[in-house]
């Protein structure tokens, strides 16, 4: 069952989509790739991705609040299949590419997870589709947890070459909030569409973690360079001799 689909037709630009698929257990989905290259992401359970004779199995996760998990990337020209045999949530992160790159699966062990900021602008952020740990021809994707009542995106920024989405899911049913061209109330599902702009911060309120999945994507060379809002970007400076929330990291060995 698809949940949600954005595509850069529906969204009205030229590169990035992202389609989240729910399946009941024992269930599988197809999808033809055609001329969008693909990052499998788990947001819930496991799963087997298979395309022509390439074959990872996903050890998956609980829920986005259990820990980073290994994706699978898909490249163009081919049809994926996803088989649940215990039912999950799956994110695919799209971005239309021309180069054909091999099916890869990415472990946890090989991704990048760091620590960003401190204090009330803790979060963690899970880099499994960024340019220095997947060779991909336009897709940029992670993901950033940010413990209830504190800040992340911030300061705000731009990168008006990259198309954003911003999926987001909120834990214990509460609002989050994100500002773009206005501020916005978002809660599970729900997604925001960056095309370009100051935006940030991304706000976690009080009780509430927020997680949020980035695909980005966009028509020149393969990069992340932001540029902080001047006005705002003095917030940086304060981090030093702060602490880093000690809610993080997220999937603690005490928190299983």
């Amino acid at each position: 069952m698809i949940r949600l689909d954005v595509t850069p037709e529906s969204a009205g630009w030229g590169y990035s989509g992202l389609r989240v698929v729910v399946l009941a257990p024992g269930d599988e989905y197809q999808q033809a790739t055609g001329g969008d290259e693909v990052v499998v992401v788990p947001l819930s359970g496991s799963a087997t991705v298979t395309t022509g004779s390439d074959k990872a199995e996903l050890a998956g996760r609980a829920s986005v609040f259990d820990g980073p998990t290994d994706v699978v990337y898909v490249p163009i020209e081919t049809t994926l299949t996803l088989r649940s045999p215990d039912g999950g949530r799956f994110a695919l992160a799209t971005a239309r590419a021309t180069r054909r790159l091999p099916f890869r699966h990415i472990p946890v062990a090989q991704q990048r997870i760091e620590l960003r900021g401190a204090g009330v602008c803790s979060r963690q952020v899970n880099n499994f589709a960024t340019t220095d740990v997947l060779d991909a021809d336009r897709i940029i994707a992670c993901e950033v947890l940010t413990p209830g009542g504190n800040w992340s995106s911030y300061p705000p920024h731009r990168h008006d070459d990259l198309e954003e989405i911003y999926y987001f899911e909120v834990a214990g049913g509460g609002p989050a909030y994100q500002r773009a061209d206005g501020v916005r109330e978002v809660r599970t599902g729900e997604v925001v569409l960056i095309p370009d702009g100051w935006h940030g911060p991304s706000m976690a309120t009080p009780g509430h973690d927020l997680y949020y999945l980035n695909v980005m994507a966009g028509p020149g060379e393969r990069a992340w360079v932001i540029e902080d809002e001047p006005e705002h970007a003095w917030i940086r400076d304060t981090w030093t001799g702060q602490e880093i929330d000690p809610r993080l990291p997220f999937g603690k060995e005490e928190d299983r």
